[in-house]
């Protein structure tokens, strides 16, 4: 396993040039990319960021987005159990750094976490000495659990997931995944299956707490919001929500084969921001009348358009509380799902494509219950979608099952704040 490591540290260490141009092409879409950029190979400043909190700080590792909104449920909680927590932020991608700001107080820091080399990882913990290290959901690297054994930073894996063809992955590189998850203080799984993959792979016996993303209550005004369009709308509204790269075009086909679709409002809203005028610029080109979130503002959107581009960040409650029902996104290419829970918190029946494997329990629990429907393509998924507005009772017991479905489930981030705090009591009460 030493071996293992080595050799993959040899290769961190090699790529970091191409880490670098991958940056500067991100950049150029995304400008959050050429933030910091030091802060990817362990530089931080020490005069914008200080080391009053060194030994002191909770450390949150929120790779992207999705992770971000699951730690956001966390860190809410966290702060009811640690009034004076001091909160050290690290993310990977542009739109979970822009996201975390949001959860930021005075005397918190937001920095990258930096490129799993073995260098980089020391000097990222000599500058914070964490007290405690939170990973969400799947982030866990060689080098990074390492540095954190070494230097005694005890390891959380919070909301812990592991899908099958994850866990397929990991164990053709056992020799380096299994001395990385073993070396774990705590493991705080979603499911029975994300605890029994991970206790495969060595994780220290997973605790099933649930899932965050249950806990979320979606905003009161942009639901308002939504209801407002969706009632002044002159034609049902259908959401595709949180699409992926070619699932537009998926969508378009089925919708010039499928003449009741084109009395339909549709709303589409990209999962990624940098995806935002390709996708515009694909349906305008089809010929399809478009109008994006952006321009109409404070307005009711359109009567007249075929699409609505929700082309804005931190409205999913918004874009789910206008829809009569919604396709989800990243489950119709073999992508594994987006996040449902959300918009079954939003009252949002939801037709899911083939390809659940990121959200699999979640999926089958809320067809179970009529809170969804299961597609086996984007043509079905439409006329799924279709056949629900033309029967108004269905669609109602629909939206009743999908709110009771993600109320059912909350508690999770009672008790995953809970098993924290006991982590960071356990290493207080072992160095005294």
């Amino acid at each position: 396993m030493r071996i293992a490591r080595t050799l993959y540290s040899l290769l961190a260490w090699a790529a970091q040039p191409l880490l670098k141009r991958k940056l500067r092409r991100r950049a150029q879409a995304e400008p959050g990319y050429a933030e910091a950029v030091p802060e990817r190979f362990g530089y931080y400043h020490p005069d914008n960021l200080g080391r009053d909190g060194a030994g002191q700080w909770v450390w949150v590792h929120a790779v992207s987005l999705g992770e971000t909104r699951a730690a956001a449920l966390l860190l809410d909680t966290l702060r009811t159990h640690l009034p004076q927590l001091r909160l050290l932020l690290t993310h990977s991608t542009a739109t979970g750094r822009a996201e975390g700001r949001k959860l930021l107080l005075p005397g918190d820091v937001q920095v990258w976490l930096p490129w799993d080399t073995p260098a980089a990882v020391q000097r990222f913990l000599q500058q914070f000495q964490p007290l405690v290290g939170v990973l969400m959901e799947t982030e866990v690297w060689p080098n990074l659990v390492a540095g954190c054994q070494q230097a005694g930073v005890p390891l959380v894996l919070a909301n812990a997931r592991l899908n099958a063809k994850s866990f397929t992955g990991a164990q053709r590189w056992a020799a380096l995944s299994r001395a990385a998850y073993a070396g774990l203080t705590a493991v705080l799984a979603q499911t029975t299956q994300d605890a029994e993959r991970l206790r495969h792979l060595g994780a220290p016996q997973p605790s099933v707490l649930g899932n965050l993303k249950f806990d979320v209550q979606p905003d009161p005004a942009l639901l308002a919001l939504g209801a407002s369009w969706r009632s002044a709308s002159r034609r049902p509204v259908l959401l595709l929500a949180s699409s992926r790269e070619g699932e537009e075009a998926m969508w378009l086909e089925a919708w010039r084969n499928t003449p009741l679709a084109r009395q339909v409002q549709w709303l589409i809203v990209p999962r990624h921001p940098q995806r935002f005028d390709a996708v515009a610029q694909l349906l305008t080109e089809a010929g399809l009348r478009v109008a994006r979130r952006s321009q109409w503002g404070e307005r009711l959107p359109p009567h007249d358009v075929d699409v609505w581009l929700g082309d804005s960040l931190g409205e999913m409650p918004l874009y789910y509380a206008s829809a009569h029902a919604a396709l989800l996104g990243a489950s119709f290419a073999p992508l594994g799902g987006q996040n449902l829970i959300e918009a079954a918190a939003c009252a949002c029946p939801i037709v899911v494509g083939p390809h659940t494997f990121n959200f699999n329990l979640a999926a089958e629990q809320a067809c179970a219950c009529g809170a969804a429907l299961r597609a086996g393509d984007m043509p079905d998924a439409v006329n799924l979608a279709l056949d629900w507005l033309h029967r108004s009772a269905t669609l109602e017991a629909a939206r009743h099952a999908a709110l009771a479905f993600a109320q059912a489930h909350r508690g999770a981030a009672q008790a995953q704040a809970q098993a924290i705090v006991r982590v960071m009591l356990e290493k207080k009460y072992s160095s005294e």
